[in-house]
């Protein structure tokens, strides 16, 4: 983020000033460090974050139908009014609803999440059917810029891949009113890519092969990795519309909930918002204030929803009662 006085007065985007709010943690506009130089292995740059993503777990009981999903854009209507945010559903109305299959994949002591790593899979469905190839997910999670930036998670693959480093912003753990942030790095493949004769993974060195950063976490030789809780995930999303904080920077919102395949027991659900950049140092502080003033103005309105100290991968992870060490 641009370097900005966290107590600074925040603007709408006719340049008036902000109603003055009390949160409860400082501004995390200026807050994101800047990376020491490095280089990986190869003696390629670390990765520099290009994304921002504003989240809210929801629990997912108020969310039952398609319309449900938009009922939930309703609590942006004091938020949006009172921090200068533009929230449009044009064009949103008439989209329909994004299913898609999410599996994660762990030893049996959840060795890989312990250490901050998620590794999943997930297949995109449309009218009832899958389409596409598998694509696997991979993600280090720290709280910490620099060790996020430094771990190498590109894969071994002959395929290509893309890498998103997120700057990820959560209310806190314990009460509303604050932001807490994570760093996320992920890199993205479709299986296809890994090349004939390795796509069924079955041990952790046939893992690591693919993904080296992995090699860390290893105990013994072909040790057994398996299906996270014995449950495969479905995903509903809906994107139900557009934020505009002014100066150019716009995003679209979307809810989604997550429910066991089969049974579709309702497990959580979450709203999200992200936005790319390249250059952080040309985005605008008072367009990110609004963003910060509105997430924080949207966990209160959006109290009767609202999960603390939950995500929804941790929520996979617990189901079976084995509850593994948070880096979230």
């Amino acid at each position: 983020m641009p370097t900005a006085t966290a107590n600074a007065p925040s603007r709408t985007k006719d340049g008036k000033q902000l109603p003055k709010r009390e949160p409860v943690t400082p501004s995390w506009v200026g807050r994101v460090p800047q990376l020491r130089p490095g280089q990986y292995a190869d003696g390629m740059p670390i990765h520099t974050p290009e994304y921002v993503c504003c989240k809210l777990i929801l629990r997912p009981n108020k969310f039952h139908s398609r319309e449900s999903f938009f009922d939930f854009g309703k609590v942006f209507k004091e938020p949006a009014k009172e921090f200068g945010v533009k929230y449009t559903t044009e064009g949103f109305i008439e989209q329909p609803v994004k299913i898609r299959e999410v599996l994660f994949i762990d030893t049996d002591d959840f060795r890989l999440y312990n250490n901050a790593f998620i590794l999943r899979r997930r297949i995109p469905y449309k009218d009832g059917f899958p389409i596409g190839e598998p694509e696997i997910v991979f993600k280090y999670r720290s709280g910490e810029l620099q060790t996020a930036a430094e771990t190498d998670v590109r894969p071994n693959i002959l395929g290509d891949h893309r890498v998103k480093f997120k700057v990820q912003a959560l209310p806190l753990k314990e009460k509303l009113g604050g932001i807490r942030l994570l760093y996320s790095h992920n890199v993205q493949f479709y299986r296809g890519a890994i090349g004939m004769g390795r796509e069924n993974i079955e041990d952790m060195d046939a893992l690591i092969d693919i993904l080296p950063a992995l090699a860390k976490v290893r105990k013994t030789p072909k040790e057994q990795i398996h299906l996270v809780s014995n449950t495969i995930v479905e995903e509903v999303l809906q994107d139900i519309g557009m934020l505009d904080f002014g100066d150019g920077l716009t995003c679209k919102a979307n809810v989604a909930i997550w429910r066991t395949r089969g049974e579709h027991r309702p497990l959580i659900g979450e709203f999200a918002y992200q936005f790319r950049f390249k250059d952080r140092s040309q985005l605008s502080p008072d367009a990110l204030r609004r963003t910060e003033a509105f997430f924080i103005g949207l966990q209160y309105s959006a109290e009767a929803y609202i999960n603390l100290g939950a995500t929804k991968t941790a929520t996979v992870y617990r189901l079976l009662g084995n509850p593994p060490k948070s880096h979230e």
